[in-house]
């Protein structure tokens, strides 16, 4: 069985690490905005350690924002996952600069992070079953494609609509 460590105690992560969160941001906003005065830094530490002991001492807000934090650290990593990519893409080259190429390589960065997350997440194969294996997947893909088909038209129609040739 593994061991517990000090960071991994119910009283870390229950009560110690949601009030070190809920005083720092409460701290940080009333610094910011000079609510209760410039130059309080007393009465903005105190204000700021109450509303962290009695966030602490309410069980459903410490649940919400125990979710929220895990969510963020999720949707943070993904975030980055898409930067890291696109600046492998796109990165110093002129040719990104200006143009379309630098879109196709974001929508490019951001397929593949979708794909990976999805893969990550485990759920592909209930995605794919989802999506090709039922009993309107069939009809459904033929519709999709006739539109999809129908949409470039029109677009072609639109956008190469104006350069007709004169005789």
């Amino acid at each position: 069985m593994a061991e517990i460590t000090i960071l991994q105690n119910w009283i870390v992560t229950k009560f110690i690490l949601p009030f070190v969160l809920v005083f720092a941001i409460v701290f940080a906003v009333l610094e910011k905005t000079g609510v209760l005065g410039t130059d309080k830094k007393q009465l903005n530490a105190m204000v700021a350690f109450v509303v962290g002991l009695i966030f602490v001492g309410v069980v459903y807000p410490k649940e919400v924002v125990g979710n929220m934090i895990l969510f963020l650290s999720v949707a943070l990593v993904i975030v980055f996952v898409l930067l890291v990519l696109w600046g492998f893409l796109v990165g110093e080259s002129a040719t990104f600069k200006e143009g379309k190429l630098k879109y196709a390589a974001l929508g490019v960065s951001v397929v593949a992070v979708v794909g990976a997350t999805i893969w990550a997440m485990g759920i592909h194969n209930n995605l794919i079953d989802t999506l090709f294996y039922q009993p309107w997947s069939k009809t459904f893909w033929t519709n999709a494609a006739f539109v999809v088909a129908i949409a470039a038209a029109i677009a072609i129609v639109l956008i190469g609509g104006g350069k007709a040739k004169s005789g």
